[in-house]
């Protein structure tokens, strides 16, 4: 008895096993998402992670066309889908960097002294002030200076008291004398007011071979210089150098034939064109940032070093396909737009995309010229479809293709 028991009540499980299996759809047929965030997508019932709401189950819709989307023309209104006929148009890129002003190192002098001695006076004491060509720098007492101008004078008096001899060269002597003073530093003025005057001062005065900006004052008034020793550094302030910093991710779009123009937001703003002298070769291997210059005119001396400023590198306009940076879909997969193929018909595409100026975009390859591009309401599109399909339209392109 206990035996036909344990048969009918198999036999009763497996008719309700059938019964339920026959009532409930393929797993695979149904997905589950949330009505308010269409992204979440799960393939069994529970809540949302981002609204706690119910998920809600939907069928999945097969076909040939199951990468397209049909919506109606209310949902069109709604999304605000508008589209537009992608053609060949001009785009430029244009890249901006912070910079900072410095001095053009290629207009700064380094005054060095050619004789040894003692610093006596000194004309200029302050960083910063200007320097014209031919001012005097410092008076400097030197021994060897002192009997290099006594022997050019002794020679000058022997010349006049053997005029008549001709024993002696003096001429020689004379310019030997004269080559040892221009060599030390005295100019031919100085040489011409020695042999005037006739006697010889016990200082010196030397004077600025270059104009500039005092910005290194290397010595003091009482200190013992050597020969060689650098006395002053002047910088000319005509042009100065805009260093930019870019990242090694940004050198791709580096063309050394753009339009520099540099921003002075200390300058109320003031842009000024220039050109690219410089890029470093070598990048920084803890920032992995690179340097680059652009030299910019300053005539009128406004410009400081040490200003802040903004770089615009503009490079030159070519003919390609472009879009509205709205319209492209990007994630880390790839990128990818809508084209209508059909009324109310709209299909994804994968893109591969390549300069971005202002609110364009250029399509390199995955369109071609004569689409129907959405331009606008393309993330309501993709909302759309992840809701209907039940996946991404990303997932059904082959990205090795692109």
């Amino acid at each position: 008895m206990r035996r036909i028991t344990i048969i009918v009540l198999s036999l009763a499980l497996l008719v309700v096993a059938c019964h339920n299996q026959m009532e409930t759809p393929h797993a695979t047929d149904v997905y589950y998402t949330c009505s308010m965030d269409p992204q979440v997508v799960e393939h069994k019932p529970g809540k949302c992670p981002i609204c706690k709401m119910d998920l809600t189950p939907v069928k999945k819709k097969t076909g040939k066309n199951n990468d397209e989307i049909e919506l109606s023309e209310q949902q069109i209104q709604l999304g605000n889908i508008h589209t537009d006929t992608i053609r060949n148009g001009t785009i430029d890129d244009q890249l901006l960097l912070n910079a900072t002003l410095n001095f053009d190192q290629t207009k700064t002098s380094s005054l060095s002294s050619r004789v040894s001695g003692r610093i006596e006076k000194l004309y200029f004491k302050n960083s910063g002030d200007f320097i014209k060509k031919g001012d005097p720098l410092y008076d400097l007492y030197s021994e060897e200076l002192n009997n290099a101008k006594q022997e050019y004078l002794l020679v000058l008096e022997q010349r006049k008291a053997f005029a008549s001899e001709t024993v002696m060269d003096f001429e020689q002597l004379l310019q030997s004398a004269k080559n040892k003073l221009l060599l030390w530093g005295l100019s031919e003025a100085q040489i011409q007011y020695l042999a005037k005057q006739k006697k010889a001062t016990p200082t010196t005065t030397f004077y600025s071979t270059a104009s500039g900006y005092l910005t290194a004052l290397e010595i003091q008034e009482g200190n013992y210089v050597m020969e060689g020793s650098t006395m002053v550094k002047l910088a000319d302030l005509s042009t100065l150098w805009a260093e930019a910093q870019m990242y090694t991710a940004q050198f791709s779009t580096l063309n050394r034939n753009s339009i520099a123009t540099v921003q002075l937001p200390d300058a109320s703003g003031k842009k000024i064109q220039g050109k690219i002298e410089f890029v470093n070769p070598e990048i920084n291997p803890d920032t992995r940032i690179n340097l680059i210059r652009v030299s910019i005119p300053n005539p009128d001396h406004q410009l400081k070093p040490g200003m802040l400023a903004y770089v615009s590198l503009k490079s030159p306009a070519r003919n390609t396909l472009s879009l509205p940076i709205d319209a492209v879909i990007r994630d880390g997969k790839g990128a990818t737009v809508w084209i209508q193929t059909a009324n109310r018909i709209f299909k994804s595409v994968m893109v591969q995309t390549g300069l971005e100026s202002d609110d364009r975009i250029e399509i390199t390859s995955g369109l071609k010229s004569g689409d129907i591009i959405v331009i606008s309401g393309a993330y309501l599109l993709q909302s759309e479809y992840i809701f209907k399909k039940g996946a991404n339209p990303m997932a059904e392109h082959d990205m090795s293709k692109m």
